[in-house]
């Protein structure tokens, strides 16, 4: 459950980062500027939607920070210094490039999933997974 105090103290803190009051906030979010104030003062609690678009209109912000206060506010870019040195495992989906079948197997699978994508006319511009224990992982295109 989100607890309203601490979120709006977390809303505060975007809208500092940003410089922006409580209505030119609302307005980049497309809320009522009712709304904004309303959650402020505690009197309402956020919904989904409107943490969805928070999370949609500021990439910089991490859905588990907004919503827990646990992670990092900007996003971080930077991998953490134990990842540097570290080789990358085969990934389930890796492509044995010596492999011929495989290079049409995945060939086949990509024209497949592009036939999906472009037959529905809309475009991914987020996949979220969310574990058991609480944590999730954001990939965007931006993270290949």
């Amino acid at each position: 459950m989100v607890n309203s105090e601490e979120f709006s103290k977390r809303l505060e803190k975007i809208m500092d980062f940003h410089e922006l009051t409580a209505s030119a906030f609302a307005d980049q979010i497309d809320v009522g500027r009712s709304s904004i104030s309303h959650i402020l003062s505690g009197r309402n609690k956020p919904s989904l939607d409107f943490v969805m678009k928070i999370i949609e209109s500021f990439p910089e912000v991490e859905l588990y920070w907004l919503l827990n206060g646990k992670g990092s506010f900007p996003k971080q870019k930077n991998k953490p210094a134990l990842e540097i040195g570290k080789k990358k495992d085969r990934d389930l989906f890796d492509v044995d490039d010596n492999d011929a079948e495989s290079k049409s197997i995945h060939h086949q699978k990509q024209s497949e999933v592009q036939h999906i994508v472009n037959k529905s006319g809309k475009q991914i511009s987020r996949i979220v997974v969310f574990y058991t224990d609480g944590t999730f992982e954001n990939f965007t295109e931006d993270d290949r």
